[in-house]
């Protein structure tokens, strides 16, 4: 660790560790270190100073889900790193949007993996939301309030006017088939 005017300055290691256990602080960290060369690069490219935040934004939760899902291989600096993902997702949104590269002088890494993989779960992901929209009643409720709102068996069985616990645990495998059913037909297309 080393000091700065703003008090202790994390390594590249405590950074990423502390992002994984949810550290506020090195969130703010991470913001004032690297944010700036992400906003360069973003406002010397075509971009606005609210796209660099949203384009940090989403470098910063590609990162979490590397270090959280353990699938980080940083063979760089963490600055090298967040700038190759930062430039990676302006460059794809220039080009969706017809516009031309212009400025680019740091040093860049292939991050084309983690953002294909990034890019995969927020498919997926889409793709759950509109299964669960599709499923219906009472089953998204069912699952949705198992799965997210992390209620028993026994108070499902009470909120549904189940005659049991079996019968709602039925229900629930019943209604987590077809969403399965209904994910699984459109993620093969």
């Amino acid at each position: 660790m080393r000091r700065s005017s703003g008090g202790v300055l994390l390594t590249d290691d405590e950074l990423l560790i502390g992002l994984a256990s949810g550290s506020d602080a090195v969130l703010t960290q991470l913001y004032r270190r690297y944010f700036p060369m992400v906003l360069h690069f973003v406002t010397s490219n075509s971009g606005s100073e609210d796209d660099a935040k949203d384009i940090y934004q989403e470098v910063l939760v590609v990162l979490y889900e590397k270090v959280t899902h353990g699938s980080l291989e940083l063979n760089c600096q963490l600055k090298t790193y967040l700038y190759s993902v930062g430039r990676r997702l302006w460059l794809k949104q220039l080009a969706q949007r017809n516009r031309h590269f212009i400025n680019d002088t740091e040093a860049v890494v292939a991050v084309d993996d983690d953002l294909t993989d990034h890019e995969e779960r927020n498919r997926q992901f889409d793709l759950m939301t509109d299964s669960l929209e599709r499923l219906g009643e009472p089953c998204r409720t069912l699952l949705e309030d198992f799965y997210t709102r992390h209620l028993s068996m026994q108070d499902i069985t009470e909120k549904f006017g189940y005659t049991n616990a079996d019968n709602a645990k039925t229900q629930k495998y019943k209604c987590l088939q077809r969403l399965k059913r209904l994910f699984f037909s459109e993620y093969k297309q």
